[in-house]
């Protein structure tokens, strides 16, 4: 509605000339969420009907405010990340970058415009799931017209080939596991009752039954049955019979 003060609204939270609400809301007394936008902008349309009511000036001005409170309005309902920026920091804009940013959300509106008629305009392909009919199944191509019997008795005969042997001649066979070697160990050891490394290797042909040797007496240590000494680093190692 119109008064002589200018263009002014009735809500459930204010009745009064809208300068009077913007100051309000620009001085955050009053909750923008609680504001409608859009029915002051339609009372305000309705308002600028008459023309000797209103001024250039003042439809600038409306339309600069709305954008701001538009633009917090927006902030407080939908969630967004953290960017330090704050209703005082949209509030102290320029009413000149308010209104480049009423030109931005007017070409978000038209892009979003377009993709929606392009996604309504795809949505009217369909693709086909059904085969051929009967009468195009002759135009599929013979993949065996070109196949001789001698070409599916060399595939036979490739497919049933046995495989190559495997050359294990570079692999160096274990002929000792590490159960005979703990056994072997302990017989010494009951002899003995404590011994060098060296000497419990010493009947060791190959280099192989020394790693087997070594592994059989890390078991015996596992199992408490032994106890190891090493005076220094790669020196002489001492077992000790402790079965």
């Amino acid at each position: 509605m119109g008064t002589e003060g200018g263009f002014a609204v009735e809500l459930p939270v204010f009745s009064g000339p809208f300068k009077v609400l913007a100051d309000l809301l620009l001085e955050q007394k009053v909750d923008v969420c609680d504001v409608p936008i859009a029915a002051v902008t339609d009372r305000f349309l309705e308002h600028t009907k008459d023309a000797e009511t209103w001024t250039l000036e003042e439809a600038t001005w409306f339309l600069a405010v709305c954008a701001v409170l538009l633009e917090i309005k927006v902030g407080r309902l939908m969630p967004r990340h953290e960017s330090g920026l704050t209703d005082e920091d949209l509030l102290a804009e320029s009413p000149d970058l308010a209104y480049a940013r009423s030109i931005e959300l007017s070409a978000f509106r038209r892009m979003a415009v377009e993709l929606a008629n392009r996604m309504e305009h795809a949505a009217l392909y369909h693709p086909r799931e059904v085969g051929f009919a009967r009468e195009f199944a002759d135009l599929y191509p013979d993949v065996l017209a070109n196949v001789t019997a001698q070409d599916l008795a060399a595939m036979a005969a490739a497919m049933l080939r046995p495989p190559a042997l495997l050359d294990l001649s570079h692999v160096t066979p274990i002929r000792i596991t590490v159960a005979e070697a703990i056994v072997a160990v302990e017989e010494r050891l009951n002899e003995m009752r404590a011994a060098s490394f060296r000497q419990l290797v010493s009947d060791c042909d190959e280099r192989i039954h020394v790693v087997v040797r070594f592994l059989a007496i890390l078991e015996l240590f596992r199992d408490g049955k032994v106890e190891l000494a090493q005076a220094e680093t790669f020196g002489e190692i001492d077992v000790t019979w402790q079965g």
